[in-house]
């Protein structure tokens, strides 16, 4: 279940990136978003990270 959450936001960071480094025109404002969701998406998945790591074996292997 986490693994899975994990994969969806390392998705959604890519997309961000994607789109911050894009050359198509984007708004300030659309800027400043991507950037904040970016940054609360990292915080996010390195918090899923420390939690898939204290998991024990089994039960993280169970869960994919």
């Amino acid at each position: 279940m986490r693994q899975d959450e994990a994969r969806q936001v390392r998705a959604r960071i890519a997309e961000l990136e994607r789109d911050l480094m894009a050359t198509t025109p984007m708004g300030r404002h659309r800027r400043f978003e991507a950037g904040h969701e970016l940054c609360n998406a990292k915080f996010r998945l390195e918090r899923l990270e420390e939690c898939i790591a204290e998991m024990p074996r089994n039960v993280a292997a169970r869960s994919d």
